[in-house]
């Protein structure tokens, strides 16, 4: 385009009239890598393709779960500080604000429910990623997906490639490894291009737009660890949830508006993994793509605390049922993990992932509620500090060996010196010891009909697992927002 053309483009666009962008990427491709062809394919032809009967139930899992997730966590700190943005901040739009009367752009929207998608522990994590998929992927989608009116198929098939493609990304920098070695926060890259990737498909974008989001999802692909120093669990939402959520969806809109970008960031000249991870596997981005669907490898957890608590919580849970104790008999709890695990959750300041906090309320209590991980003052009350004052984390280096597998062992010792001990090394929710769809549901109904009332809720769960009817994504507005 000469500068005449420009000019008038411009002056064109200054009085609201489109005129077509010029790709010159179009006719000059570039080089690309036999990996990024197959994924940019597979990514664009996603929404046309059946999923298997058992990985559409398990999408529909993890969307359950994840609005379940949501909904619960915009009552908490999170919660509160997405809605107070978006109603100083965000801009105009009529896109879902959960658990609220609040609209807002797709952007905003996207940014608002992926914050209180990860406002706790609540929601989904795999482990082979080192991620929590359903915080970004699913506000994404709903986003987008509403954007450009899809139906719930096709809603159901974004979710599901935003989870094949931002864990895949991660496992091809080194998963876990990537995780701890590096000071990058794996959640927030997994989540950005698993959010873009979701949204990208709502949006019915080719294969070669398909190349130019990954390549905009790159050039947002941020988040450090330090996010563990967070005492009020407000900036991990935002590094999990929130802020690859709304870039995700940022790079598809760019992309489906006109915009290009280069052919393939995974490799050539200062690639993404380059700067990243240079030791990265480029052939773990189209591993047994469409044959594996990472969405039924992904926990959902059975407890609303820190992945590394599931494992201790079951363990008790199996030893009181096995060989029922009073809280007064109980003399010592060692709870064994690997040192990696151990540390996220040791003498944490919020509850929710606090390990010896929990296995105190899950003496006392004898299960671990939603309210009861939450209850920030509990953490004072005398009798909580007693049972936690005989909690001991230790940290196994044997167990270490076995992640990102987290086995956990508890021996608890009794005031007449019995002891009873667990080994969990299939944790319950995890795909070796999967829930059940009537323990998702009861899950979920615990925390959704707080907020939204019970009817609401269970119209809410039945939308989700008929979601292929849904003509319209926008039709599920009126279930997930305040009357």
């Amino acid at each position: 385009m000469n500068r005449r053309k420009l000019l008038g483009a411009s002056a064109l666009a200054s009085l609201g009239i489109s005129t077509p962008i010029v790709r010159a990427a179009e006719s000059k491709p570039g080089p690309m890598s036999p990996e990024m062809e197959r994924l940019s394919r597979y990514m664009s032809e996603a929404a046309a393709k059946p999923l298997p009967e058992e990985i559409a139930e398990q999408a529909k899992f993890h969307i359950l779960d994840t609005l379940a997730a949501i909904i619960s966590g915009s009552q908490l700190l999170p919660g509160q500080a997405a809605f107070k943005y978006i109603q100083e901040h965000a801009g105009k739009g009529d896109r879902t604000v959960a658990a609220s009367k609040l609209t807002a752009g797709a952007i905003d929207a996207a940014l608002a429910n992926g914050v209180m998608g990860h406002a706790d522990e609540t929601d989904d994590s795999h482990g082979r990623s080192r991620s929590h998929p359903g915080c970004a992927v699913i506000p994404a989608a709903l986003a987008a997906g509403e954007e450009f009116g899809i139906d719930g198929r096709r809603f159901l098939h974004a979710v599901t490639l935003g989870y094949d493609v931002g864990t895949r990304v991660l496992m091809a920098m080194g998963g876990p490894t990537f995780s701890y070695e590096s000071h990058k926060s794996s959640h927030s890259i997994a989540g950005v291009f698993g959010a873009a990737a979701a949204a990208a498909s709502t949006a019915g974008l080719n294969a070669q737009q398909m190349r130019w989001v990954l390549d905009y999802t790159a050039q947002q692909s941020s988040g450090i660890a330090a996010w563990g120093r967070d005492v009020d669990h407000i900036e991990k939402a935002f590094v999990f949830g929130g802020m690859p959520a709304r870039s995700g969806v940022t790079s598809a809109l760019l992309v489906q508006s006109g915009w290009t970008g280069i052919n393939d960031i995974f490799s050539g000249a200062d690639n993404f993994f380059m700067a990243y991870a240079p030791n990265a596997k480029q052939a773990e981005l189209v591993d047994q793509l469409g044959e594996r669907y990472e969405i039924a490898l992904t926990d959902i957890k059975k407890w609303t605390v820190g992945s590394p608590i599931q494992g201790p919580l079951d363990a008790v849970e199996l030893i009181r049922k096995r060989h029922p104790f009073e809280t007064n008999q109980v003399k010592h709890v060692a709870a064994r993990l690997g040192a990696a695990a151990a540390r996220v959750v040791n003498n944490r300041d919020i509850p929710d992932i606090c390990l010896q906090h929990m296995m105190a309320i899950m003496l006392i209590d004898g299960t671990v509620s939603f309210k009861a991980a939450h209850d920030l003052p509990r953490m004072q009350d005398p009798e909580v500090l007693k049972q936690r004052a005989k909690v001991e984390l230790v940290n196994d280096e044997e167990l270490s060996k076995l992640l990102p597998v987290r086995v956990a062992i508890v021996d608890i010792t009794l005031n007449d010196g019995t002891v009873l001990s667990e080994r969990v090394t299939a944790v319950r929710g995890t795909p070796r010891n999967p829930m059940t769809k009537a323990e998702v549901v009861d899950k979920c109904r615990d925390l959704i009909a707080p907020i939204l009332g019970t009817e609401k809720s269970v119209k809410l769960i039945d939308t989700v697992f008929n979601i292929e009817s849904v003509k319209n994504i926008r039709e599920i507005k009126g279930l997930i927002q305040t009357s």
